[in-house]
């Protein structure tokens, strides 16, 4: 019997599934010649012994490979590879700078769309520059396509640097377009700058109801300050009174003012000091939130929202690593107007 443990591995720092894992690491096997059809594969129970994984997600990679037509079963005998007349699934390499509500939408949409014909390693970068740096050295040369949202806390004159070392016609960027990143490569983008200042153009005949808007801009953000510009060049041609504030723990909430928040933190905080002073939302302030969730529909009867369509960004990801595409696609930006303002 092969010794499949110099072949089926758990990476501990993936935020792949194990299960997809195993099943990623069998078809590469095959792939590379190392598995052969008829192989007869280790019992559930040793591998899970061996890899020092449940039982279940063992079951669950041979039932997954079952289901796609490679491994089959015999009652008393175990599991063999059945087929290695395969097409070959296109590796992915995804990375994220950090995990929240929105990525997840994000993630979830690009998974599906791919589906049974792509493989993904995803893991988190935790927005450090040398981190994303290591891993890519480490790991680039072993994809097809390598998609990343690229968000910085440090280093950030250096990220293009990196990145243009991405072989162009692997590179499919989300979420922001690098300065300096040239060639022909893929992108599902935002306009930050347009983006924020088009949502508030709508939302202008409310805005004018308060005497000024300030927006809680967090120090040390993995923001872009693309948004900065757009909501400044806003305030300016419109002529609104405006504040930047990183946070809200020393400052006082003013009536009649409105307030955009770009964190969940932020907006906690704000609601919280609302309630403390006993001002009314829309009567007394205004609150716009960046990036819909859907607990915002129903705080407070209502928080209006400006956000990206992630799910949008996800699926329009998967569908440039199938086609192959080296195009760039705009996300939508979409406004919901609620009791808030």
């Amino acid at each position: 019997m092969k010794n499949f443990l110099k072949i089926l591995k758990i990476d501990e720092y993936s935020l792949t599934p194990y299960y997809r894992q195993l099943c990623n690491a069998i078809l590469q096997g095959i792939d590379e010649k190392l598995i052969s059809e008829n192989d007869t594969l280790p019992s559930i129970n040793d591998l899970s012994i061996a890899l020092d994984i449940s039982r279940n997600i063992v079951t669950k990679t041979y039932n997954t490979l079952k289901k796609n037509g490679v491994v089959n079963s015999v009652p008393g005998k175990g599991y063999f590879i059945s087929n290695v007349n395969l097409d070959k699934p296109v590796k992915v390499l995804l990375l994220f700078n950090k995990l929240s509500s929105h990525k997840k939408i994000i993630y979830d949409a690009f998974a599906e769309a791919l589906g049974d014909k792509a493989s993904i390693d995803f893991y988190i970068y935790n927005s450090s520059f040398n981190y994303f740096k290591k891993i890519l050295l480490e790991k680039q040369d072993k994809y097809d396509k390598i998609v990343l949202i690229p968000h910085f806390i440090d280093k950030v004159d250096n990220a293009c640097d990196v990145i243009n070392q991405i072989p162009k016609e692997k590179l499919i960027l989300m979420g922001k377009l690098v300065e300096g990143v040239g060639g022909d490569f893929g992108a599902v983008y935002e306009d930050f700058e347009n983006d924020i200042f088009d949502a508030l153009t709508q939302l202008l005949p409310k805005i004018k109801r308060y005497h000024s808007c300030t927006i809680i801009f967090p120090k040390n953000s993995y923001f872009p300050t693309d948004i900065l510009i757009g909501f400044l060049n806003f305030c300016k041609q419109y002529h609104c009174d405006y504040d930047i504030v990183s946070d809200l723990r020393n400052e006082t909430i003013l009536k009649d003012s409105l307030y955009v928040s770009l964190t969940e933190d932020g907006l906690v905080e704000l609601i919280n000091l609302l309630l403390q002073q006993g001002l009314k939302m829309q009567d007394d302030i205004g609150i716009i939130s960046y990036n819909e969730t859907p607990l915002k529909k129903f705080i407070l009867n209502g928080i209006t929202t400006i956000s990206t369509d992630f799910g949008f960004m996800g699926r329009n990801a998967a569908a440039l690593v199938l086609n192959n595409s080296r195009e760039h696609i705009k996300v939508p930006f979409n406004t919901i107007i609620r009791d808030s303002i």
